[in-house]
């Protein structure tokens, strides 16, 4: 009679565990939230690194390459509409943001062909110490985002350092340094990654100087700024993120601050109706004589 009440007991369990089986594959094969995707890496050089081997291309020739693609990419992006926004921080002690500013803008184009960003809105803010104009703010995404065009290039030293991944694209890294220096022109100071099998910059890390050194708005720290490309359309590597950190300095303590830039949503503008040529109109003939000014 035990064995038979036992055996009872495992045929029910077995059959128990059967039916729910289905049950938890199911949940087992529901996906689970997703987690946001990850910012950009971000990474500083600190002295020139040593090559652990030559490129596989002479540097000149990946020099010339890249430089002639910058060229095209800064004649393309004013081609493309898209959508800014900057967002500074404040921390705190404790590393935590305590006060923040955000502001958005999207690029439009008007019926003439002028290229210009337009405020999505007003500016939000919860700074706590800083205080600057939103002119100051925009300052920020006007530096040029091609520092090392074709012709660009004779105003630099550029030099190859190593290699190394950018978000899992393999990577040649050439230090550029201004050869000479004036105060209305500046250049850019820093290194950039060209991508090993394209031979396209995507990623950039520097500040832009005169003889006067370091350009940055006034009322803001920035002038080191990590940017990162997109590819947008399979052929243009366009700014999609850029970065920079800075310190407010006051009399009893100094606040770390951040600023981030994002370009999103990037399309292009409708192609632009032509204008048509309409000749000039032959400037009037002299008026005839009236008859009665006229003499017999």
């Amino acid at each position: 009679m035990r064995v038979s009440w036992s055996l009872w007991c495992f045929g029910l369990a077995l059959s128990l565990s059967i039916l729910a089986a289905p049950v938890l594959f199911a949940q087992d094969a529901t996906p689970g939230p997703m987690a946001p995707a990850p910012e950009h890496h971000v990474t500083r050089i600190e002295g020139v690194p040593e090559p652990v081997a030559p490129p596989s291309l002479p540097p000149a020739e990946i020099i010339q390459a890249f430089s002639k693609k910058e060229e095209t990419y800064q004649a393309t992006r004013p081609q493309f509409s898209y959508r800014k926004t900057i967002h500074i921080q404040e921390f705190g002690p404790d590393g935590r943001p305590s006060g923040e500013y955000l502001a958005t803008y999207e690029a439009v184009r008007t019926g003439d062909g002028k290229f210009y960003e337009r405020a999505v809105g007003p500016p939000q803010s919860s700074l706590q110490y800083l205080s600057f104009e939103p002119e100051d703010a925009e300052a920020l995404t006007r530096v040029p985002a091609y520092p090392v065009t074709a012709s660009q290039l004779s105003k630099y030293d550029v030099r190859y350092l190593n290699t190394e991944k950018v978000d899992e694209v393999d990577c040649y890294i050439f230090q550029v340094s201004p050869r000479t220096l004036d105060r209305q022109h500046p250049l850019f100071d820093g290194v950039i990654w060209v991508d090993q099998k394209y031979l396209e910059v995507v990623k950039t890390y520097g500040k832009w100087i005169t003889d006067l050194g370091a350009i940055h708005p006034s009322t803001l720290p920035f002038d080191m700024f990590e940017t990162y490309r997109e590819n947008v359309e399979g052929k243009y590597w366009l700014p999609d993120y850029a970065r920079a950190d800075g310190t407010y300095k006051m009399k009893d303590r100094d606040i770390p601050i951040r600023v981030t830039i994002k370009w999103t949503d990037f399309k292009p503008f409708p192609a632009m109706a032509a204008t048509p040529n309409v000749p000039a109109s032959p400037p009037p003939s002299a008026a005839p004589p009236s008859p009665q000014n006229s003499k017999p």
